[in-house]
């Protein structure tokens, strides 16, 4: 008897924010974009960069956002792991306090297919972006009729229903 076994690869569907407010971020996020393409997946769609004031601390330097759609093999905690690597290798330290702070890069996961997950260490969605117009803006441009999958809510509803009223401007 011969048996075989076929192993199917199945291609994940995820949405990430990029954000930084340290050096050149434009710059960053172009080196970034090369990293997720080598090391997470290919980038299918981003949005315009976009400006704003630091959310939740204070700081001089305004923050650059884009938000990626990324297809990619790794599952959820592999993606978190390999946005945590690329991170680092651009030089971000994460502090052992858990408040808002400047830095070169953040690697967020907005969104990992239609998956709800509430991890110690892993949250999808990201649990905040609903309340971040800096986030909702970007995501807005690539994909205003995707549903949150915890809301029901589209993208572009809950862009308007955001209580983040700040100023985030096209870049």
């Amino acid at each position: 008897m011969i048996c075989v076994f076929v192993i199917f690869e199945v291609m994940n569907i995820s949405y990430l924010l990029l954000g930084g407010n340290i050096g050149n971020s434009l710059q960053v996020f172009l080196q970034c974009h090369k990293q997720i393409s080598t090391e997470v997946g290919e980038i299918s769609l981003m949005s315009s960069c976009y400006e704003s004031e630091p959310w939740g601390f204070d700081h001089k330097s305004k923050f650059a956002n884009q938000v990626l759609k990324v297809s990619t093999l790794l599952d959820p905690f592999q993606l978190l792991e390999k946005c945590q690597l690329i991170e680092r290798q651009f030089g971000r330290k994460r502090s052992s306090d858990d408040g808002y702070q400047a830095r070169i890069i953040d690697i967020d996961i907005l969104f990992f297919n239609d998956l709800i997950l509430d991890g110690e260490d892993l949250k999808i969605p990201h649990p905040r972006l609903h309340l971040r117009r800096f986030t909702l803006l970007p995501f807005d441009e690539i994909n205003s009729n995707f549903i949150h999958p915890k809301f029901n809510k589209s993208i572009s509803r809950l862009l308007s229903d955001c209580p983040d009223k700040s100023e985030v401007i096209k870049i």
